[in-house]
């Protein structure tokens, strides 16, 4: 795999520009095994998002933009983060929807949505939010044609490849199969969000 493009982003920052987000996990990936074995130079943060990889706090930015052009990370493996699980009560306002969708029954497809181990794959929305993909390629949903103004927090919810779990109340556009008691967020914990990039999740079915 090769960067589609390496940019320099101001004095001390890199974006890698990706096909999609499987390379960006490899590379993601690569680049935290490098700096934890010393071996990419001083670093400051390494962030994923869909196609990209922000590398910020760069100390020798020529010579990380070398590295990174000539990067040949082997495609990511079985996630070996941490595993978070996710108890939800499936009993979200799209879930007849999408289990229309999908061709099943609802208890089908609460089956279908626990079923796989989903990674994080980055970041972003709101504090918290995590993108998670695991999910079959055969199982993607459209998001909502009329956005809510207002989702609850701790609602588990899909949209085309990825589930997500709204750390917050907020506006948004995804399917909602259900929700969870967990706290996504916390400003008092340390770290203050519980999904990263690459820690592992399963969502089990909880009755209300």
């Amino acid at each position: 795999m090769t960067p589609a493009a390496v940019r320099r982003v101001g004095e001390r920052a890199l974006l890698v520009e990706l096909d999609d987000d499987a390379q960006v996990t490899a590379l993601y990936g690569w680049l935290r095994e490098r700096q934890e074995r010393q071996a990419l130079g001083a670093v400051e943060e390494i962030v994923p998002a869909a196609r990209t990889v922000l590398l910020d706090g760069v100390a020798d930015v020529d010579a990380v933009a070398a590295l990174l052009r000539t990067a040949r990370p082997p495609a990511a493996t079985a996630a070996d983060g941490p595993l978070v699980e996710v108890p939800t009560v499936y009993d979200g306002a799209d879930l007849a929807e999408v289990a229309a969708l999908w061709g099943v029954s609802e208890e089908a497809a609460v089956r279908i949505h626990t079923g796989p181990e989903y990674v994080v794959a980055f970041c972003g929305f709101a504090p918290g939010f995590g993108y998670l993909t695991g999910l079959p390629p055969a199982y993607e949903v459209p998001r909502r044609a009329t956005p809510r103004s207002s989702v609850p927090a701790g609602s588990v919810a899909l949209a085309g490849r990825y589930t997500g779990v709204y750390p917050r109340s907020s506006p948004g556009g995804w399917q909602l199969l259900g929700r969870t008691g967990l706290a996504l967020w916390d400003t008092g914990r340390d770290p203050a969000a519980l999904l990263a990039p690459g820690v592992r999740v399963r969502f089990t079915a909880e009755r209300a």
